[in-house]
């Protein structure tokens, strides 16, 4: 029996927000476009993130009448990314990420929030900015999804309360203080009806934020402009013609293998490698055994993408400072006896919560980025040798007012998680020390050192607060400074962390263009890259809010521009 086929202009492989971008984008341009996903639900890690897209100049930014230029940009990410500072790929990006963002808010069902005083993660930088870079998909409504709700990835259990999701900025700060404003009780209240209303009716929650909602909107963008998105549907093999050209694909369905044709190109979006533990041992120098590492990703991340390119001679950036955008996680155990993934993003940044290795002392700014915080931690562990972990501590006041990881603020109770391991706790410093593995007295010395300074706002240490990024996540109702409080009220309480991930940094080496680089640095023709799947402009650094996500939906962009012949 003749394999079926299927004939299209461009195939994405990926369903996240750089495979639906590059989607959108083309289907826009008139090519016919298929997006194909091994997993049975769309969305990718993208579903489970903040959704947070860093893209200089935006159209929100420019509205809120926050001056910026690429140029200031440029000289942002050329200190941020040092020696591996691509200047086309740069260049690239800085020009056509102001006209995606506008091409997705003026003929898609995308619309962006800024993040007022959503920082660059080194604001004090050369080039860089207190606010203005940073934006957010605006909440969706689930139900315009219609029957494909069912197939959208649901967000990452761990950061929702109860599995409804919470906006960052002031809808978290309402979350903050609901014991304590009533405005804030009656937002949650009328929040939590809603979510309640959802679930009875629908199953799950309908008001999608976040990541959640840059998934909903793109989705609904390609289904509009008649783009399908195939799930349960991995990629066997790329096809490439007799002069080399990527063509198609193999791609494995419920109905058999199906040989995809695509006559403009083929973008590899599968999401990078976090899941894959052999590329994490060759690459991840902390995870020697390539499990000693926790990732909020979906399972199915397992470098699908990459080890494709590489079958058709592409190569992947192995030279980057970092393989991975760093970030401690905690595990908090589920009922049904595994680990959940909990990334610590806010937690750090308020007053009164430190960061300690097993020495009993701390090792940076708790309040940096994340990022920074999983460099400095395996720097320290490199000198004091054992485990790779850290413990966030705090006093019995601060827990109850802002919580610590997955244990949440007053009302919600607490003992469940003293019971299964995950929160330990010492009527004192010492007892603390002790019930983690810590030195007692360097432990106990480190927290009255810190509280003598900390009682008057202070971190001389490590300059907690003194940034627009470390203040922007701290207290603003905390005087005189938003991020540094002392550990005084027992009993005290900690969370052990160990290094994890938010998306892998080492892609495929691209060009200006998105296209795969061969041999030589040559493009091979037909293949492009979008996501994680392509090496990271940032050079393995970190430098702000949505670095993965805005090149994503940028790359997405100029890939489909580039494949539809366009320059523009």
């Amino acid at each position: 029996m003749a394999q079926e086929t299927y004939d299209c202009d461009v195939l994405v492989v990926g369903s996240g927000a750089g495979g639906l971008a590059s989607a959108v984008a083309a289907a826009h341009r008139g090519l016919k476009t298929l997006v194909v996903e091994k997993e049975p639900v769309f969305g990718g890690t993208t579903a489970r993130s903040g959704g947070w897209m860093w893209v200089p100049g935006n159209a929100p930014a420019r509205r809120a009448g926050i001056e910026d230029s690429a140029e200031k940009a440029k000289t942002y990410l050329r200190h941020e990314t040092g020696e591996r500072f691509d200047e086309a790929r740069v260049d690239a990006f800085l020009e056509a990420g102001p006209k995606a963002v506008d091409f997705f808010e003026q003929s898609t069902s995308l619309q962006f929030d800024l993040g007022p005083t959503f920082a660059d993660y080194h604001p004090k930088a050369p080039g860089g900015m207190d606010a203005g870079r940073s934006i957010v998909a605006r909440p969706f409504d689930g139900r315009e999804l219609g029957g494909e709700i069912k197939r959208l990835r649901p967000p990452l259990a761990e950061i929702t309360f109860l599995g409804m999701m919470i906006g960052s900025g002031k809808e978290l700060l309402h979350f903050f203080n609901v014991t304590r404003s009533p405005v804030s009780a009656f937002y949650v209240a009328k929040l939590f009806v809603k979510f309640l209303r959802d679930m009875a009716f629908h199953g799950r929650p309908m008001r999608l934020m976040n990541g959640n909602a840059l998934i909903g909107r793109l989705a609904k963008s390609c289904f509009d402009k008649g783009v399908p998105i195939w799930t349960r549907a991995p990629v066997r093999q790329l096809i490439r013609n007799d002069a080399g050209a990527v063509t198609g694909a193999l791609v494995d369905t419920a109905k058999g293998t199906v040989e995809v044709r695509a006559a403009k190109g083929v973008v590899l979006a599968a999401g990078g490698f976090p899941q894959d533990p052999v590329r994490r041992k060759a690459m991840f120098g902390h995870a020697e055994s390539g499990y000693e590492h926790a990732s909020p990703a979906p399972p199915g991340n397992t470098g699908d993408g990459l080890r494709l390119g590489e079958a058709v001679g592409a190569s992947v950036e192995t030279e980057l400072p970092n393989a991975a955008a760093w970030v401690p996680i905690s595990r908090p155990p589920r009922k049904d006896g595994t680990l959940g993934t909990f990334p610590h993003f806010v937690d750090r940044s308020k007053p009164g919560v430190i960061a300690v290795t097993r020495s009993g002392r701390r090792f940076c700014n708790e309040a940096d980025s994340y990022h920074d915080f999983g460099q400095s931690l395996t720097k320290r562990i490199a000198e004091e040798g054992g485990e790779i972990c850290a413990f966030f501590v705090c006093d019995h006041r601060v827990l109850r007012k802002y919580g610590l990881g997955h244990v949440k603020p007053a009302p919600v109770p607490f003992g469940h998680h003293l019971r299964s391991g995950y929160l330990f706790r010492g009527d004192t410093p010492e007892a603390l020390a002790r019930e983690i593995g810590a030195d007692p007295a360097q432990f106990a010395e480190t927290i009255r050192k810190y509280n003598e300074h900390a009682r008057t706002g202070e971190d001389p240490e490590f300059g907690r607060g003194t940034t627009s990024y470390n203040r922007s996540l701290g207290d603003p109702e905390h005087k005189p400074n938003p991020c540094v409080a002392p550990l005084e009220t027992g009993p005290f309480y900690a969370v052990k962390v160990v290094m994890g991930d938010l998306g892998t940094f080492a892609g495929l080496r691209c060009n200006q263009n998105a296209q795969v680089l061969g041999d030589g640095g040559r493009p091979i023709p037909g293949l492009y890259a979008a996501g994680n799947d392509a090496a990271s402009i940032m050079g393995g650094n970190y430098p702000g809010g949505g670095i993965t996500l805005g090149p994503a939906i940028t790359f997405g962009y100029i890939a489909a521009r580039h494949m539809s012949g366009a320059n523009a």
